[in-house]
C-alpha cells in the first residue's frame, strides 16, 4: 500500500466510483469491473489512497443497484466474483485500498428472503425479517401509518394473495422494490455480520454504509404527522420514528468488532464510512463516530453550504469541535452520486443552491472556477476527503437529459415533478471527440453532452491549467506535506497540524496548518493581497500582481 499506516483513513482521499458510469470494459454501454480494472493506473496516478465502488451486487436495478438481491454475488452486467477478487488484488498492488457499498436498510423485492416472506403466512418467521403489518380502516384498506417514501408516495405497499384478495402491507422507505429489513430481528443482524466477513475475507478494506441513519424503527410504528419525506435531508423532529434512532449504535458497535478482528491480516483492521443525514445542531453525527462505533462519516453539512465565507467557516468550526469530542476525523465531500454536482451548485445564485436540477439558471464557468477553489479548500482541511468521479474533470450536472433517458425512480415516483439524480451519473468522458468519448465501444446508458469532448481525460492531460492537472498537483502536494497528510518522515501517520484561523476580510477564509502552511480562499468580489514573503505552492487560478482574485484559492508556504 502507498499509505501503509493502520490509520490511513484519518487523512485518506478516496475516489468514488459509480460503477455503471465509470468505464465500460465489455462494450454493452454500462460500466463494469473490467472497466474499473482498465483505469486503475489512472486512479493511482491521480494520487488517491482508495476507491469506493457503489453496489456491484446482483440486483434488478430498480434503484441503480441499491436494491440488492444477493449481497455475496456480482451482478452479471458488472462481471464475476473472480473478476472482483482480481480487481481488488490489482488495486492493492497499485497502492489503492478498496471500499465497497453496503445497503443494510433494505433488500430488493427479488431477494430470497423477501420471496420467502411473500410465500409465508402473516406472523411467520419469514415475514419477521421485514416490516409486514395489517392496514387500518375497513378491511385494512389504509396503510399502517402515514410514513412517506423519500422517492415519493406512501412508504407502504399492500400485498395481494393468489386469488387477488388484499392482505398485509409491507414497509419501504424508498421504492416498493426495496422492502425495509427489520433490524430488531437477530437473524438480520447475524446475516449482515456474515456479509461483512464474506467481503473482508476477500481483501476488501472497508464499507460505505448506505442510509446509515436508518435501519432502527420505533417498534410501535407511530404516525409522523406530515405528508413529505425529503431525500437527503436532516430529520425534522428530534425523536423521529425511523431516522437516526439510538438503536443503530448497538448495530455499529457489533460491526466495529467485526472490523477490528481483521487487525492481524495484511490489509489490517477494516474501516467504515457512514452516509448519515442527521441534525447538525444537535451534534448527532459525532455519536456515530465514538471510538467503538464507525470510523468516519460524510460531512453533508459542508456539502450543503453555499458559496459564502461565513457559512463555510461555521460548518468547518462546528465539524471540528463536535468531532474532536469523540476523537474522530472529519470527512469532507463536495459531490456524490445523489446530489447535484458542485460545479452546477456553485454556479447558481445563493438562494438557488438547493433547488432541483434544471429549474434555475447556472453560470457553469463561474461554478467551475469556484469548484476549483473549493477543491483546494477541502483538501487543506483536517481529516480525509472524498472525490466523486468526474469532479477532477470539472464536470457539471447534465440538466437537460431527454425525458425518455431518465432512469432514476424519483422521476416516476414524483409524478414527473423531479428529474432525479441521473444528471450527476452520466458516464465519464475519457478520450476522443465522439460519443461514447472513450467510455466504451457502445453508446452509454445515459447520453453524454457533446461539449464534454473538451473535458476528457485525454484533452486535459498535459494542460497545466486544466482541472485534472489541478487535482493531480493538489493530491501530490497534499501527500507530501506533513501538515496536511499527517505523514511522518518514515511515511507513517503522525499528528496532523491543527487549523488556526487568520484575521481576514469577511469574504475571505484564511487559516494556517502548522507554522508554515496557509490556505487562503477569496469568496468576495475584490482581489486579496498575499504576503510578500510567501511561496505559492499551488493556486486554483493564475495570480496577477501577487493578488488573489475573487473565487480563487491558494496554498502558501509561509516563512517562519
Amino acid at each position: 500500500m502507498s499509505n501503509s499506516s493502520p490509520n490511513w483513513w484519518r487523512t485518506g482521499v478516496i475516489y468514488q466510483i459509480y460503477i455503471r458510469s465509470f468505464a465500460d470494459g465489455n462494450g454493452d454501454g454500462i460500466g463494469d469491473i473490467a472497466g474499473i480494472r482498465s483505469r486503475l493506473p489512472y486512479l493511482a496516478e491521480l494520487g488517491v489512497d482508495a476507491i469506493w465502488i457503489t453496489p456491484w451486487y446482483v440486483s434488478p436495478m430498480a434503484d441503480g443497484g441499491y436494491d440488492v438481491a444477493d449481497f455475496r454475488a456480482i451482478a452479471p452486467e458488472f462481471g464475476t466474483l473472480a473478476e472482483a477478487e482480481e480487481m481488488i488484488a490489482e488495486a492493492h498492488q497499485l497502492g489503492l485500498r478498496v471500499i465497497l457499498d453496503i445497503v443494510p436498510n433494505h433488500t430488493s423485492d427479488q431477494h430470497a428472503w423477501f420471496k420467502e416472506a411473500l410465500a409465508a403466512d402473516p406472523g411467520s418467521p419469514e415475514r419477521a425479517r421485514y416490516w409486514f403489518r395489517p392496514g387500518h380502516g375497513p378491511d385494512g384498506a389504509f396503510p399502517p401509518n402515514d410514513w412517506r417514501s423519500v422517492f415519493g408516495g406512501p412508504a407502504w405497499t399492500r400485498l395481494l394473495d393468489e386469488e387477488g384478495v388484499p392482505e398485509e402491507w409491507y414497509l419501504h422507505l424508498f421504492a416498493p422494490e426495496q422492502p425495509d429489513l427489520n433490524w430488531s430481528n437477530p437473524e438480520v443482524r447475524r446475516e449482515f455480520e456474515d456479509i461483512l466477513r464474506f467481503w473482508f475475507d476477500r481483501g476488501v478494506d472497508g464499507f460505505r454504509i448506505d442510509v446509515a441513519h436508518g435501519m432502527d424503527k420505533h417498534p410501535a410504528l407511530p404516525d409522523i404527522g406530515w405528508d413529505d419525506e425529503e431525500l437527503l435531508a436532516e430529520p425534522e423532529i428530534a425523536d423521529h420514528p425511523h431516522w437516526d434512532r439510538d438503536g443503530v449504535h448497538d448495530i455499529y458497535r457489533s460491526w466495529r468488532a467485526v472490523a477490528e478482528s481483521y487487525a492481524g491480516t495484511p490489509e489490517g483492521a477494516r474501516v467504515f464510512v457512514a452516509e448519515a443525514w442527521v441534525r447538525t445542531e444537535a451534534n448527532r453525527l459525532a455519536r456515530y463516530l465514538r471510538p467503538d462505533e464507525l470510523h468516519t462519516a460524510f460531512n453533508f453539512d459542508f456539502l450543503k453550504r453555499g458559496w459564502d465565507a461565513a457559512q463555510m467557516r461555521a460548518s468547518v468550526d462546528h465539524t471540528l469541535s463536535s468531532l474532536n469530542e469523540v476523537g474522530a476525523p472529519p470527512t469532507w465531500v463536495l459531490s456524490n452520486h445523489d446530489v447535484i454536482r458542485h460545479v452546477t451548485r456553485y454556479g447558481r445564485a445563493a438562494e438557488d443552491i438547493a433547488k432541483p436540477a434544471g429549474t434555475v439558471p447556472v453560470d457553469v464557468e463561474l461554478g467551475r472556477a469556484r469548484a476549483r477553489a473549493a477543491t483546494l479548500l477541502m483538501l487543506s482541511l483536517p481529516g480525509g476527503a472524498y472525490v466523486y468521479q468526474g469532479e477532477e474533470l470539472g464536470l457539471a450536472e447534465v440538466e437537460d437529459l431527454p425525458v425518455e433517458a431518465l432512469q432514476d425512480p424519483i422521476w416516476e415516483r414524483s409524478g414527473h415533478k423531479h428529474r432525479g439524480r441521473d444528471g450527476c451519473r452520466v458516464p465519464l468522458p475519457w478520450s476522443g471527440e465522439e460519443p461514447a468519448l472513450g467510455f466504451g465501444d457502445a453508446q452509454p446508458w445515459l447520453p453524454q453532452p457533446a461539449e464534454w469532448k473538451e473535458l476528457t481525460v485525454q484533452a486535459q492531460t498535459g494542460d497545466p491549467n486544466s482541472v485534472l492537472s489541478l487535482y493531480r498537483q493538489a493530491l501530490s502536494v497534499r501527500r507530501s506535506l506533513a501538515e496536511l497528510s499527517g505523514a511522518s518522515a518514515s511515511g507513517q501517520a503522525g499528528i496532523e497540524a491543527e487549523l488556526v484561523w487568520r484575521d481576514s476580510d469577511a469574504d475571505v477564509l484564511a487559516f494556517d496548518r502548522g507554522s508554515s502552511f496557509r490556505c487562503v480562499v477569496n469568496l468576495g468580489s475584490e482581489p486579496v493581497e498575499l504576503p510578500a514573503d510567501a511561496e505559492v505552492l499551488l493556486a486554483s487560478a493564475p495570480l496577477p500582481d501577487g493578488k488573489l482574485p475573487n473565487d480563487t484559492s491558494v496554498w502558501l508556504r509561509i516563512s517562519s
